[in-house]
């Protein structure tokens, strides 16, 4: 569709806004109205207030030694006032003479002849000519240098019209679900948003609660959750191999949970039977494992994985950092090689002639489980029978990334099993939208045997005394961390603070080791310190980064986290579970900096009241959206046009059985409904719809 006025300048203008379809300039929303539909009497003006006026102008001032500034008396017939212009391009300036009719919009302020208008829009008015006032509010939208308000309302007023007569705007809402909601036509929606009419509330309009603005909100949570039902669906139109294993008592299985020290709880019980009954289906399992921090999901994986090796098949975990993956490798190797099972890890920092051996034996099928970081998924790394990949705190890759790690191993014949771990637990409104590709299973028991941690809440004033607690802690053989959390956007100066604090604490610790790490160390640096402090060798480890998420170190049974006030709770309860790995009663201390914001005491309240991390991520959405739950990168990717995860969860339960809905009954409407509001290239949609 082509509109008239779009030239290769405009066109350039708007694609600075990213419009380059008529459907991305209907998608170009206002930020904000203003109400032109009601003239204003001159004598009624009141300052501060935005008004529109139309009266003659009296008389134009210049000062002196100035060909820019302007200074208008407009009147009619209750009053006079002033506009006042700086700067005034002397096209515009002729149009501002005696005699002229103006209507102006602006804000009235108090001047030094009383009201009056700085750089109000006007436009001259013919004598004996009537212009009708506006018939709607006026739209105010994000724009560019070059891109005029009038110029997007023009060119959006001529879209809507031709929409509308060449029937263009498709309605992708099913019958059933506009009369069961009470929604307007997406074609009414649309226009009533741009030109919303005069009597609208604006206030409403800039809180999204009008009926038209949910209708569209509803329909772009809607096709994000198709898009991932159809993405899951699309997967597991795929076979895979069936991961069964028989009950007799020789199977690896068994074998490796008599050698395990502990029991499992039921909750890891009833969560590996779901594993198990997925991976048992000749059609790929898509899982996601959701467990607060210790509550045992590495050993879950561990028995995902002996499946697949049980099967002569291949099991790869993927975590996102070095040090983590290296750590899993040291888990596995420990619980797997008296089973004779080859386990091997691969990264980037893998030396060349170690990392052609590992290659070798995961191509030949030596290997049956496969440890590493994204290098797993670098095109030289050639698996021979992969059936389960595992991925370890997948929220740092980002929400659709997934479709992408699903390509890997896959054959022409099979594809593998995924099961998706996170510590990060997710409230269930967000898991419903971010994951509504995966099958859920939650660890929601602790093991019997974990350390508590109590939490305790201190100002900076009491610095000493939480100085002498780690030094005896310390010399009774026990480990702890004190956490300088980045505070300034130089990685200089947090250093600095860092290197400061270490530096302290060694003074007051002669007789102990204290390490520190910081973001300029070197990785090979931080993994050595981190290595030492693993082992036993580091006594106190001051850290300005996060410290990993998984990092185990039994022994460390106490946290300080100077300046707590500024962390959101999900790396606040990060942060904490670093402690309380083993046996040992454990010890977190929140020092603060006063006076708290209101914000800061709550969360902080809510660390020192719960350890339960499900309820600290339903506080943290409240508190601070879904960017600090699932992060800002995920979130960020969703790439939301009009719906906001934070202001319209309210929406997501309806949402979810709407979805439903749509792919069983409506299947051809998943295509479209892709195509109008998701921009991700990694989206697949069945060429066949």
């Amino acid at each position: 569709m082509q509109l008239r006025g779009v030239g290769k300048t405009t066109e350039k203008y708007l694609a600075r806004l990213n419009i380059f379809s008529v459907q991305d300039l209907l998608f170009h929303l206002p930020s904000r109205y203003e109400d032109r539909t009601k003239r204003l009497p001159i004598q009624k003006m009141r300052a501060g207030h935005v008004v529109l006026i139309e009266g003659v102008i009296q008389s134009v001032e210049t000062p002196l030694h100035t060909r820019t500034k302007l200074l208008c008396e407009l009147s009619d017939e209750t009053g006079e006032t002033h506009l006042r212009f700086f700067h005034l391009p002397l096209f515009l300036k002729k149009a501002l003479t005696v005699g002229n009719r103006l209507r102006c919009f602006g804000m009235a302020r108090l001047g030094p002849h009383g009201i009056e208008i700085i750089h109000p829009e006007f436009q001259v008015i013919a004598k004996g000519q009537f212009v009708p006032t506006e018939t709607h509010l006026t739209a105010i939208y994000p724009t560019t240098q070059g891109l005029t308000q009038n110029t997007l309302r023009k060119l959006i007023a001529e879209a809507l019209q031709k929409i509308r007569q060449e029937n263009n705007a498709n309605e992708l809402l099913p019958a059933h679900l506009i009369t069961t909601h009470a929604m307007p036509a997406f074609i009414d929606a649309l226009h009533c948003i741009h030109q919303p009419p005069s009597q609208t509330n604006c206030q409403d309009l800039l809180e999204y609660k009008t009926a038209w603005q949910k209708r569209l909100i509803f329909e772009e949570l809607l096709a994000h959750r198709v898009s991932l039902l159809h993405a899951k669906q699309l997967f597991q139109t795929h076979p895979s191999t069936a991961l069964t294993v028989d009950s007799e008592s020789n199977n690896l299985l068994t074998a490796f949970r008599e050698q395990l020290p502990f029991s499992l709880t039921n909750a890891q019980e009833r969560v590996c039977q779901e594993i198990g009954h997925d991976l048992a289906q000749k059609n790929p399992m898509l899982r996601l494992l959701q467990g607060d921090v210790g509550s045992g999901k590495t050993v879950v994986a561990a028995l995902a994985m002996l499946r697949a090796v049980q099967n002569n098949q291949q099991a790869a975990l993927m975590a996102p950092t070095e040090l983590l993956a290296s750590q899993h490798y040291q888990v596995f190797k420990r619980w797997l090689e008296p089973f004779q099972i080859e386990v091997v890890f691969l990264s980037s920092a893998v030396k060349t002639k170690e990392r052609k051996a590992t290659l070798a034996a995961i191509s030949s099928n030596h290997a049956k489980v496969i440890i590493g970081t994204h290098a797993l998924f670098q095109q030289d790394v050639i698996f021979s029978k992969l059936a389960l990949i595992i991925i370890d705190e997948q929220h740092r890759f980002g929400v659709h990334q997934r479709a992408l790690m699903r390509e890997k191993g896959s054959t022409d014949h099979f594809h593998p099993h995924q099961l998706i771990m996170t510590a990060t637990p997710i409230p269930r409104t967000l898991a419903m939208s971010f994951y509504a590709d995966l099958d859920c299973s939650i660890i929601d028991e602790m093991p019997a045997s974990k350390a508590t941690i109590s939490t305790n809440v201190l100002a900076t004033t009491r610095r000493d005394e939480v100085i002498a607690r780690i030094k005896e802690n310390c010399l009774q053989g026990k480990q702890a961390y004190w956490v300088c959390p980045l505070i300034d956007e130089s990685e200089a100066i947090d250093a600095k603070a860092a290197i400061a604090a270490a530096a302290e604490l060694q003074a007051a610790f002669p007789t102990l080791q204290v390490a520190l790490i910081h973001g300029r160390l070197k990785a090979a640096e931080k993994e050595a310190a981190m290595q030492a402090f693993q082992q036993g060798l580091i006594h106190v480890l001051v850290a300005t980064t996060v410290i990993e998420v998984g990092i185990d170190v039994p022994n460390a049974s106490i946290m300080v986290i100077e300046n707590a006030e500024r962390l959101g709770l999900a790396q606040l309860h990060q942060l904490r579970g670093r402690i309380g790995r083993g046996t040992i009663a454990s010890h977190c201390i929140l020092l603060y900096q006063p006076p708290l914001s209101e914000i800061s005491t709550a969360r902080l309240g809510v660390m020192r009241e719960t350890n339960d991390g499900f309820k600290i991520a339903e506080r943290d959405l409240a508190l601070r959206g879904p960017g600090e739950v699932l992060g800002e990168r995920q979130t960020g990717t969703l790439g939301w046009r009009v719906a906001d995860l934070m202001r319209d969860h309210h929406l997501l339960e309806d949402v979810k059985k709407s979805a439903g809905y749509v792919v069983h009954n409506h299947p051809e409407l998943i295509a479209p409904l892709i195509r109008r509001w998701i921009t991700h290239s990694e989206i697949q949609v069945n060429p066949d719809l």
